[in-house]
């Protein structure tokens, strides 16, 4: 995402939100998607689940796992990578908590749809 976040712990909660806006949005569309091919609601949860968390979370996920395989073996190598991360300081946090959010919001989605018990058709 290319928004401007803030640093540290309100960086961290604000991506936190716009990860589980996007899993309850995930949620729906999957669910309307299933609906209309006639798939089981666990597919729509777990292609839900698994859009979420590469929408929401895939680009500082990637980071994290760059930094963890990248041989950075001299300062000035260590310095360009770092200057492309938005607040490095707080990326595992970050990463940590954009997944639990995806996550959490298409949970919340699902549990919204079946109290409610709401038909797209």
């Amino acid at each position: 995402m290319n928004l401007p976040l803030h640093f540290g712990w309100l960086g961290v909660l604000e991506a936190a939100l716009i990860a589980f806006a996007v899993g309850i949005a995930a949620w729906f569309w999957w669910r309307w998607l299933a609906r209309r091919a006639g798939w089981p609601e666990a597919r729509a949860i777990g292609w839900a689940c698994v859009s979420a968390v590469v929408v929401a979370a895939g680009i500082d996920s990637w980071n994290l796992f760059y930094l963890g395989v990248a041989r950075l073996e001299s300062p000035v190598y260590a310095r360009i990578a770092l200057s492309k991360i938005h607040d490095p300081n707080f990326l595992g946090t970050r990463v940590v908590l954009e997944w639990a959010a995806a996550l959490c919001g298409v949970v919340l989605g699902w549990v919204a749809s079946r109290r409610t018990g709401a038909s797209d058709d």
